[in-house]
């Protein structure tokens, strides 16, 4: 339980840098539009493949079965 609560507060915390950065990058007036606007379209892809990836292998965990495994 308490290796749970850790791992939500580290990407909590994670996200709350990435924010804290990205949004000095999307608000800089010297990046070109155009580049802001292509490095959010690669972010919002990579956090969707993370998202398929998490969610396959959570419906492939529900289906596993260990023959030598005791429950």
């Amino acid at each position: 339980m308490w290796q749970n609560a850790a791992f939500v507060l580290i990407g909590v915390g994670i996200l709350i840098i990435i924010g804290y950065f990205a949004k000095g990058f999307f608000m800089a007036g010297e990046i070109p539009l155009a580049f802001r606007i292509a490095a959010g379209v690669v972010a919002v892809g990579v956090l969707i493949l993370i998202g398929v990836a998490i969610k396959e292998r959570v419906a492939k965990a529900k289906t596993e079965r260990f023959k030598e495994v005791e429950k």
